[in-house]
């Protein structure tokens, strides 16, 4: 059986095109013809059942045949803020995996010790909308801009927030003995620092603002690495809770 393939197209119902460079894909890479069934996702919780009516060139139209809303795969929203690596390679590789394993929202964070002080998120999305599809999730991720530390703390003063550190001089707990509290459908928000952690100032002013210092384990992390394992305890927590 010929594999059903995906494609994300926002406001999908109210178009009967893909977006070019979805067309030149299904056209010149999957040599999709009329009559093929495709699936489309518009980012918003829709997958649609669908059939190519003209693949010529850059064009590949559509026609609906079923709609189906799909139920969110957890309760409450999972969010990340980091602060990016030197080399970008590393958070795209995050960012891909940390969509493929769920998660709501992306941030990332200039900090006191940031090795980069300026991202383009153009490429960081487009490789979310890849893990999308590749994953069949019904909910795009929202990817955030480069934010100033301070302007990211004040500016989400609720919820449940994390800040993860390695300052033994600030008392941490787990992180996921911290998540395993919640309930099933709490929001949780998780900062990461840079390769040379957050500063303890950065810290203390996380904690001042009602941020909870944590641990994420007895082992040393890189970057991207604590920033999935992160991504990780909060799905894992969410799906203990609902069993």
């Amino acid at each position: 059986m010929k594999e059903t393939r995906f494609f994300y197209v926002p406001q999908a119902e109210q178009l009967n095109e893909l977006p070019s460079e979805e067309a030149a894909h299904a056209v010149k890479v999957l040599r999709l013809k009329a009559g093929d069934e495709l699936m489309l996702m518009d980012g918003a919780g829709h997958f649609f059942r669908a059939e190519v009516t003209v693949a010529a060139n850059h064009h590949c139209g559509y026609r609906i045949i079923d709609k189906q809303l799909q139920p969110p795969q957890w309760q409450g929203r999972v969010r990340l803020a980091i602060a990016p690596t030197k080399m970008n390679d590393r958070m795209e590789w995050l960012a891909e995996k940390a969509t493929e394993v769920g998660i709501d929202e992306l941030s990332f964070l200039n900090c006191q010790f940031s090795e980069r002080r300026q991202l383009k998120t153009e490429r960081i999305s487009k490789i979310v909308v890849s893990a999308v599809k590749q994953s069949h999730k019904a909910y795009m991720p929202v990817v955030n801009e480069l934010t100033p530390f301070k302007q990211f703390i004040e500016s989400h003063p609720n919820g449940h927030r994390y800040i993860a550190h390695c300052y033994s001089e600030v008392p941490r707990v787990n992180l996921f003995d911290e998540l395993c509290r919640l309930g099933e459908d709490e929001d949780t928000l998780v900062l990461i620092g840079p390769e040379g952690d957050f500063s303890i100032d950065e810290v203390r002013m996380a904690v001042s603002a009602g941020f909870v210092s944590v641990d994420l384990g007895k082992s040393r992390l890189r970057t991207e690495t604590a920033g999935l394992s992160a991504v990780m305890m909060m799905q894992l927590a969410k799906q203990i809770k609902s069993i």
